[in-house]
């Protein structure tokens, strides 16, 4: 146990040298560090939300408001369903409350109804519910021909799941585009998303750009009146009127199907027009929706259409000749923060569903100073009064155990500047708890070393025999502290999720420091001094 090859000594110093080279960044400032040479290493460790400031935004997906939407999509399928031929007469389509209903005018087909409307109730698989198929609505239809769609508890729990999913998957594209350091998106119950977003300046922006809903649809324009005759009138079946952004705001009368979706866009970049220098968004579309707009526009020469965004007219060009390139530009008028959020709100894709923010905090760098100034006041009090008390107690081992210490701190330090974990506030207290876990094992070592001395070994079968008696006592120990910190891991959250990477670093750093470090210190000692008593 106490003897050591030269290349094990090697690797050793090796781990220890390259702890404190990986640290060494984190004492200087990033411009101090970016004129280093190439060869030194220049990654600092990230810090969290509390740390160095940032934005806390707390959404709620808005029900209500998705429920609606989706009956008016139901709508449309309905109206499609029934004008299928033969067609069934009908009337009084429309959303009424929290259900979708129409009459069938025509008794006599009830059935036929019946039949095709029963394909709408819409079936998902519910991983919830063990894998079964729950249906989205409830379908009724009365002997009078009333006909309603309701939303089943368990097909809106499955369809707010799914929303909650794919929501956190968008936002965490569009933060990711901004460029914001290890962001934090998480679900919270079972409609919530959290938002964390440490080092970012512009909370609103970032507000902004998250619950945008981002919705890019391409509708052909409705010239059988204009949008203000619209208003004024009931619009044709199967059109809508939409505003446009300019100011004052102009009502289009717009077919209500969409030709296209942002579903259908692969790229979308900001560049300059050369007329006017302003910027635009060039976007393209991916194979199948440049087939399906090279045919819109061929069989609508001289028509307009409106691009759409968040159910606002972004603009509405008249086609002038077929484009079968299948790419577009949209303008209005846009300042360069203003053109570049949009690109990065079409790249990302939209999000499903209305999100509103309940909880809306912005935490100043000053905040994360203090707590930074803290957290190494704690760390510092903490690792001197180890340093003492292994002084005290155990004299030249001791001294040996403060160096595997300081080892491991660097280590730690280390590890999460290479790995680019987030350091928070909980983080910092797993190290200075560390501090105090990490000489536990030369605790164990030593004592175990000094009752083989008292049982009457020499010296250096009594610290040979100390390490290997120890050995189990302390894997045992540590592996039952890492599993805690596993599931702290996986069923935590955010600051809990920090505590937890920091404990399980400093578990396995403190095992190397203490038990491999150590040692190999202990054997050039003994090797070197050659003790017939233990200064211990």
């Amino acid at each position: 146990m106490l003897y050591f090859a030269r290349w094990k000594i090697a690797l050793i110093a090796l781990v220890v040298a390259a702890g404190v080279l990986a640290t060494l960044p984190n004492f200087f400032s990033a411009k101090t560090v970016e004129s280093w040479p190439d060869f030194l290493p220049k990654s600092q460790m990230v810090l969290g939300l509390d740390l160095q400031g940032g934005a806390y935004l707390l959404y709620e997906i808005d029900q209500p408001d998705y429920i609606q939407k989706r009956f008016k999509t139901l709508v449309g399928d309905i109206r499609a369903s029934l004008r299928e031929q033969p067609r069934i007469g009908y009337t009084g389509l429309g959303v009424q409350g929290e259900s979708a209903q129409v009459r069938i005018r025509d008794l006599d087909r009830l059935e036929d109804a019946r039949e095709r409307l029963a394909e709408l109730v819409n079936p998902l698989v519910s991983s919830v519910f063990g894998g079964q198929q729950v249906d989205e609505f409830d379908f009724e239809m009365t002997d009078d021909g009333l006909v309603r769609f309701t939303y089943t508890d368990e097909g809106l729990s499955q369809r707010m799941q799914s929303i909650v999913e794919q929501s956190i998957e968008v936002i965490r594209r569009r933060v990711d585009e901004l460029g914001t350091t290890e962001p934090n998106i998480q679900r919270q119950g079972s409609d919530r998303i959290l938002v964390e977003a440490p080092g970012e300046n512009d909370p609103e922006r970032l507000k902004d750009l998250v619950g945008q809903t981002a919705q890019l649809t391409f509708h052909m324009v409705d010239t059988s009146m204009s949008g203000d005759q619209a208003m004024q009138s009931r619009p044709p079946a199967g059109t809508v009127v939409m505003m446009s952004v300019d100011d004052p705001p102009i009502p289009y009368l717009l077919e209500e199907s969409p030709l296209l979706t942002g579903e259908d866009l692969v790229d979308a970049q900001v560049t300059f027009d050369q007329r006017n220098n302003e910027p635009v968004v060039n976007f393209r579309f991916n194979t199948s929706g440049a087939r399906k707009f090279s045919v819109v526009t061929q069989q609508n020469v001289g028509s307009p259409f409106a691009i759409v965004l968040d159910e606002e007219v972004i603009s509405a060009p008249v086609i002038r000749e077929p484009i079968t390139g299948g790419s577009g530009q949209i303008s209005g008028n846009f300042t360069v923060d203003g053109a570049n959020d949009l690109s990065v709100l079409l790249r990302a894709g939209a999000l499903p569903a209305k999100l509103t923010v309940i909880e809306e905090r912005s935490i100043g760098p000053g905040l994360g100073a203090d707590s930074i100034e803290a957290g190494k006041l704690a760390s510092m009090i903490a690792g001197a009064a180890v340093v003492i008390f292994m002084l005290l107690s155990y004299g030249r081992f001791g001294l040996i155990a403060d160096i595997a210490l300081a080892a491991n701190i660097f280590l730690i330090f280390g590890a999460l500047t290479i790995l680019q974990a987030t350091l928070t506030l909980p983080g910092i207290a797993g190290i200075v708890l560390t501090i105090g876990m990490a000489v536990d094992a030369n605790v164990l070592i030593f004592e175990r070393i000094r009752e083989e001395a008292r049982a009457g070994r020499s010296a250096i079968s009594a610290i040979d025999a100390g390490y290997k008696r120890a050995l189990g006592t302390i894997v045992d120990a540590n592996v039952t502290t890492l599993i805690a910190a596993l599931i702290l891991f996986q069923l935590g959250s955010g600051p809990v999720r920090g505590f937890a990477v920091t404990l399980a670093i400093g578990i396995f750093t403190t095992v190397f420091s203490a038990f491999t470090f150590s040692r190999m210190m202990v054997a050039l000692w003994v090797r070197h001094r050659r003790p017939s008593k233990l200064p211990i």
